[in-house]
């Protein structure tokens, strides 16, 4: 009788052990996947932002590359695409394919502006237009904040990704709603990092 009631103490031990080591899996996964909503939240401020400034920036260089119509209409095209993307991405940050697209149409959105302000180069009124000079440097600002909360995101992703694969947590994580992992977001870097930066001084 006591070899009994000590096998069932042992196995109530054990699993109670079990238990508490389940909470703490669990618990973990909700603390990192919060960290990467956080983390897209400060992105998805930044890109509104960014495509905030836009419209501004397209009505003060209309007037001097009125010419310019195609041109500027895909950058109002590409920026109506960036805000879609960002809006479905901001419905469901989980959904692979909401991310990807917002990330196609972030790259879009970055080569429209960068032939946008490579044209504006040959026009010497406009790149004197204190106006011009001042969305120049809030879009350069944004970008920079973009990139910075873009790396953090993908920073707490990794994380959450990596903790999410590895053993014992990927025991847990399907039974606790992790069923997938997040995906990083890739922006074309060379296009971001490029229009903002032509100098209209």
């Amino acid at each position: 009788m006591t070899l009994i009631i000590g096998i069932v103490v042992v196995l109530l031990a054990m699993g109670l052990l079990l238990l508490l080591y389940g909470v703490q899996i669990f618990n973990r996964l909700v603390t990192l996947r919060n960290r990467v909503d956080n983390a897209f939240s400060q992105i998805e401020v930044q890109l509104k932002r960014r495509h905030d400034l836009i419209p501004n920036l397209v009505e003060t260089v209309k007037g001097y590359m009125s010419h310019e119509r195609e041109t500027l209409e895909a950058v109002i095209n590409a920026r109506n695409q960036a805000v879609g993307g960002l809006t479905s991405a901001a419905a469901d940050p989980s959904d692979p394919a909401a991310m990807a697209a917002l990330a196609g149409a972030e790259k879009g959105l970055s080569g429209a502006l960068g032939r946008l302000f490579a044209l504006a180069e040959a026009y010497p009124d406009l790149k004197a237009n204190q106006n011009m000079a001042q969305l120049t440097e809030e879009i350069t600002t944004t970008e920079n904040k973009i990139s910075f909360s873009r790396q953090a995101y993908n920073d707490s992703v990794t994380q959450y990704n990596t903790y999410r694969q590895t053993f014992p947590p990927v025991i847990f994580a399907n039974t606790f709603g992790h069923t997938q992992d997040r995906e990083l977001l890739q922006f074309d870097d060379e296009n971001l990092t490029q229009a903002p930066k032509v100098s209209f001084s």
